[in-house]
């Protein structure tokens, strides 16, 4: 561990390269990351965790020297153990003063517009992109004006076993903060006392996406968002299914 490394740092970098190992980990355009000027980097969300992204932050530390800038629930500055890894990690809570001195530092972002409602579905559902209406994320990145990144992997959706819409039943149990009651099974078991299958990913990073291409958007037009919104949710998808050909 270098000393001069926060531990909740060492922590993660750890797992995270532990997870490149466990799932042969390899990674094709990265080097679109290495370009200067801050980025969001969107990704498909996998089974349970993002667990291709967080082997994607191992190569960009092992590359920049730094990770990812992540956004988190606020309430993170009020729960010691949560603050701690907040600031180990350099992560923010998506306040305007932070989020703009992550981008003027030129530091990458890290958002999941799928969340819960990709993370925790049913073996029948796979390698599908579903985002919903969420709109957010267009928002935050022409707000910055933040070219964005999009990414995505093979083998994510095998790492556990999936046995119902833990999305939806959690909507239906009316669970706080939107928490998922899903039940995925691992290779010892259930998940989160399992760990994942030990299956080969293979993550691929697409160019920039420019959303400024076709003049300035007016993030009041809904219409022109949600024509912004196929043309990403398109392109991860188209890489989701190249990275799936690729295996």
């Amino acid at each position: 561990m270098s000393a001069s490394r926060h531990p909740a740092l060492s922590l993660w970098l750890g797992w995270a390269r532990w997870l490149k190992l466990w799932h042969r980990y390899e990674v094709q355009g990265i080097e679109v990351l290495d370009e200067p000027g801050s980025k969001l980097i969107l990704g498909y969300h996998g089974r349970a965790f993002a667990h291709d992204l967080i082997a994607l932050t191992w190569e960009l530390y092992r590359r920049q020297g730094r990770i990812p800038v992540s956004i988190i629930h606020s309430f993170a500055d009020d729960f010691g153990p949560l603050r701690w890894m907040k600031e180990g990690m350099e992560a923010v809570t998506g306040d305007e003063a932070s989020v703009q001195k992550v981008v003027q530092e030129g530091r990458h972002i890290v958002l999941l517009p799928g969340g819960n409602r990709e993370a925790n579905r049913s073996f029948r559902v796979r390698y599908q992109v579903d985002w919903g209406a969420r709109l957010g994320y267009l928002k935050f990145a022409l707000r910055h004006r933040l070219p964005i990144v999009p990414v995505a992997s093979s083998g994510v959706d095998d790492a556990y076993i999936g046995l119902n819409d833990g999305y939806s039943l959690g909507k239906r149990l009316k669970l706080p903060s939107n928490l998922p009651a899903w039940v995925g099974i691992g290779p010892l078991g259930l998940m989160p006392f399992s760990p994942t299958f030990p299956v080969k990913f293979r993550q691929l990073v697409g160019q920039p996406i420019d959303l400024y291409a076709d003049g300035t958007p007016d993030p009041r037009d809904t219409d022109h968002l949600y024509r912004l919104h196929a043309r990403v949710t398109g392109a991860v998808q188209d890489l989701l299914n190249q990275a799936r050909e690729k295996r």
